[in-house]
């Protein structure tokens, strides 16, 4: 082994070494087996579970359900406000809460009169009445900003539990669910030799985002907490991390959440700070593909939302044996640079366990890609062609990183 492998290598292990230690899994493989025998719904490769209309029983219709939330990303909010006092940050929260559901339906076409209902888990002790009424407040505003769009969700209301015993600090959890028209579903079947991929980013500032978004989505933040930030907040918040951890992977990296940093938002240095870039909320792509099922619905073969394994999450969708060629990523955004550097990780697990760019892909013929680009080009968001697909005796993802290629 030359010593560039031996390097990689080297880093690949330390990085999920961490992981475990942490007690969290980049691949989620325990979960995964612990489900494998579910029924897989009407739609296997769908990104999302498709069932039978069981509410009406029209055949015509289908049924789906989908529960996600802001994971550890909760933590840095608390952080965040205990040092700054700026409670307005758990807003982004609530958004983090429902994008999480939203987008992943939003991949199975679904994209309007949704019914959402929260779950928050809180320590009273830690978390006041007055953030609560933040992350509710939150979600309802969302909710109206969304409806701008065209895109409704009823917001049915939920559960909020003191449950100090089992949370340190907060949990902020919901459920999604919608009723649909089986001919205006995405399965992903439709995914072919000759496609190419779209990549739309995650960062930046869309023209219905108020500020800067750092791409980081809801994914990886476990890593990134611990990575990122100094050992001040293990001493200062021994509430937001489990205590019985080794002191060795417990916030060992060089940041404070309030250090200062230069970011380039449409051509123009931007000031901000470690803290803002880690909780940028997640962006949501509901305004552009409510525009993109519109006028470009047949075109579509694929959607794929790159959370919880980043650019690898498109393997488990495929509806065949094919190779994805990732050759033209975008160049990744600096929150992700800040944890590469801090964690010593290499690209191979930076880019299965983060998005590093773009958060939405659209496989598709290479004439609608433009047109879709176009799209997004109206709402500020950047979009590329990404990657293509070929035949092959196998799933096979192949990225292409700085020069690097790396095949999963």
């Amino acid at each position: 082994m030359n010593h560039f492998a031996f390097t990689t290598a080297f880093f690949s292990f330390a990085a999920m070494s961490l992981y475990s230690q942490r007690g969290v899994s980049a691949q989620k493989e325990e979960v995964h087996k612990a489900t494998e025998k579910l029924d897989k719904g009407l739609y296997p490769n769908a990104f999302c579970k498709v069932y039978p209309d069981y509410l009406i029983g029209d055949d015509k219709w289908v049924n789906l359900m989908h529960a996600d939330g802001a994971g550890t990303k909760s933590i840095l909010a608390y952080l965040y406000w205990k040092e700054t006092g700026d409670i307005n940050v758990w807003k982004g929260i609530a958004q983090d809460a429902v994008v999480m559901n939203l987008d992943d339906l939003l991949c199975v076409g679904i994209h309007d009169n949704l019914l959402f209902s929260s779950t928050i888990d809180r320590n009273k002790k830690c978390v006041p009445g007055e953030v609560l009424e933040v992350v509710i407040n939150g979600t309802q505003q969302l909710f109206d900003e969304l409806k701008q769009y065209g895109v409704n969700v009823h917001y049915l209301g939920g559960e909020t539990a003191d449950v100090g015993d089992v949370v340190r600090t907060i949990a902020v959890n919901g459920t999604m669910t919608a009723r649909w028209p089986k001919d205006k579903l995405v399965t992903n079947d439709k995914i072919q030799a000759g496609d190419v991929i779209v990549g739309f980013a995650s960062y930046g500032q869309t023209t219905y985002e108020t500020e800067y978004n750092s791409g980081i989505g809801s994914n990886g933040l476990t890593s990134a907490r611990h990575d990122v930030l100094n050992k001040f907040y293990a001493d200062q918040y021994s509430e937001s991390y489990e205590n019985s951890l080794s002191n060795e992977v417990v916030y060992i990296g060089p940041h404070k959440m309030t250090d200062e940093i230069s970011v380039d938002v449409n051509g123009k240095q931007h000031q901000t700070n470690i803290g803002k870039l880690l909780l940028s909320p997640t962006r949501t792509y509901a305004p552009l593909l409510k525009e993109l099922f519109k006028s470009h619905f047949n075109d579509i073969h694929g959607l794929i939302h790159c959370s919880g394994g980043g650019q690898t999450k498109c393997m488990k969708y495929l509806p065949g044996n094919f190779r994805i060629i990732k050759d033209n990523l975008f160049t990744a955004p600096e929150i992700f640079q800040i944890i590469q550097k801090a964690s010593g990780s290499d690209n191979r697990e930076m880019y299965q366990v983060f998005n590093m760019g773009h958060r939405l892909e659209v496989f598709t013929s290479v004439a609608a890609a433009q047109e879709m680009i176009a799209v997004a080009a109206k709402l500020n968001m950047p979009a590329q062609i990404v990657g293509s697909v070929e035949n092959s005796n196998k799933k096979e993802l192949v990225l292409t990183v700085n020069g690097e290629q790396i095949v999963y």
